[in-house]
């Protein structure tokens, strides 16, 4: 391959490889070309030669195509493909910890249609990320997009495994919802994988006994161009026909998936969402208790810093250890092993069991929400509002082209009034003067674009907004900015 070539290969990695995935659109810089060499720089950096790779995809149209250029390229060096087919990430990774095998899932999780990616997991459900061999990946990528892959002596064969039912049961066993009282729920799927996954673990697709749950279907249908609306629960706008839908009903509550199904939102009766780190609030209590009841008595949990305040304070008053870390789900699950925390939870509503090889699902954390909820007599509005003492503002992009220069700014706004921290960005934590009402936000820039991301709490709802409305102000100084 020519120097041009070569630079445009390096560039077509460059472009698509990012801090803990494989992201892109078809046919520009994700082609079946680069996922095979991609395939080969896999099974060479996880030493997967001689042993097994589990390969799945989502409902997207380019996931099957892509799906079989990785088993191409893994059994050209020398690795046996499992190919688990249409699934769940969460999916993936069970299928990842039960063989003990590395896996790459095929998903752009919540991106548009034209968009596609590759999760990739070590044996385990272990997560990779840019530092952890993703970067090693795309280097050697490079190398085989340049001089080709070569096939090793003994090439691996290609196998088909149905994991749902498994999963399902599996799922099953660390939740128990035989016991709850009668609900109803919407689940908004977005025509993404929670389609499949929903009926099977809990309806009685799987043959599995049926649980107390009447569940009112919305865009189940698999379809990878997302016609009714965008699988991002996170954006509200995506939330809308679920809330409708769960007023319309009369239901209990509502779920909605994003594409991928490894990340859950919750609305409550009246059809208002429920906040992510209420979620990993409830989640982390029941997590706590089930574990001390067994006689651990040294228990963490992790939580990312951009969080309510109310996860670390729930957790501490629970009897265990809050662990804050860094956003991101690869370094959280490196976390959790590295701690042996029994669960994480991020504001993204990711959520990471113990139990599930320390890995995200989505479902498990929907499941504990049900098993809470069902439990007790009062409408979720009331019990989610337990857990939602503090007034959250969400994050909030700011196109900046001098991201120092913000922070600048920033800093020499909140010095004599604030402290400092830079575990993750700029944090900043202070009290307003007077009425004593605590107040923190967090700036991070974007890994990607000339973006600022800005998270802000107070301890009412005034004092959010009056520290909200003076970071963005701060931020959004610079002469071009929106």
């Amino acid at each position: 391959m020519n120097s041009a070539a070569s630079a445009e290969a390096r560039a077509r990695l460059d472009a698509i490889v990012k801090a803990y995935d494989v992201r892109g659109i078809v046919g520009e810089g994700l082609t079946a070309e680069t996922v095979e060499a991609l395939a080969a720089a896999f099974v060479d950096e996880v030493g997967a030669g001689g042993g097994r790779v589990v390969v799945g995809h989502d409902m997207r149209d380019s996931s099957p195509g892509f799906a079989e250029a990785f088993a191409r390229g893994a059994a050209a060096r020398g690795a046996d493909v499992v190919s688990i087919g249409l699934c769940s990430t969460d999916e993936n990774y069970f299928a990842s910890g039960s063989m003990d095998a590395p896996a790459a899932m095929f998903t752009a999780s919540h991106n548009p249609a034209a968009y596609n990616g590759i999760k990739f997991s070590r044996a385990g459900a272990q997560g990779i990320s840019l530092d952890t061999g993703l970067a090693a990946i795309r280097d050697r990528a490079v190398d085989y997009l340049e001089q080709g892959i070569a096939p090793v002596a003994s090439t691996g064969a290609v196998s088909t495994v149905d994991v749902l039912a498994d999963y399902a049961a599996h799922l099953r066993s660390l939740v128990d919802l035989s016991g709850i009282r009668p609900l109803k729920i919407v689940v908004d799927a977005g025509n993404g994988m929670g389609g499949l996954t929903v009926p099977a673990v809990l309806g009685t697709a799987a043959a599995l006994p049926a649980l107390p749950l009447e569940i009112v279907p919305l865009y189940f249908e698999l379809d990878g161009t997302f016609p009714n609306h965008e699988a991002n629960p996170l954006d509200p706008a995506n939330l809308v026909d679920l809330q409708r839908a769960v007023v319309e009903h009369g239901a209990d509550l509502g779920l909605a998936f994003d594409g991928d199904a490894d990340r859950c939102f919750v609305v409550d009766e009246q059809g208002g969402a429920v906040d992510p780190s209420a979620v990993a609030a409830i989640v982390a209590l029941r997590e706590i208790a089930r574990v001390q009841a067994l006689g651990e008595a040294d228990v963490s949990v992790i939580h990312n810093l951009i969080t309510s305040r109310f996860v670390p304070e729930s957790i501490e008053a629970a009897g265990a250890t809050p662990v804050r870390t860094r956003v991101g789900h690869s370094l959280i699950k490196d976390q959790m092993r590295a701690t042996g925390a029994v669960f994480g939870g991020e504001h993204s509503a990711h959520y990471y069991f113990r139990d599930f090889w320390s890995a995200d699902n989505g479902m498990l954390a929907a499941m504990h929400v049900l098993a809470e909820f069902g439990s007790q007599a009062a409408p979720l509005s009331e019990m989610s509002t337990r857990f939602t003492p503090y007034s959250l503002s969400g994050e909030i992009n700011s196109v900046v082209d001098d991201v120092p220069a913000a922070y600048t700014r920033i800093v020499e706004a909140f010095t004599d009034r604030a402290e400092f921290d830079e575990l993750d960005g700029l944090t900043v934590t202070g009290v307003t003067a007077g009425d004593e009402a605590f107040w923190w936000f967090n700036v991070r820039p974007s890994n990607t674009e000339p973006l600022l991301r800005l998270n802000a709490e107070g301890g009412d709802a005034a004092t959010m907004a009056a520290i909200r409305d003076e970071v963005l102000a701060l931020i959004r100084e610079s002469p071009r900015s929106a």
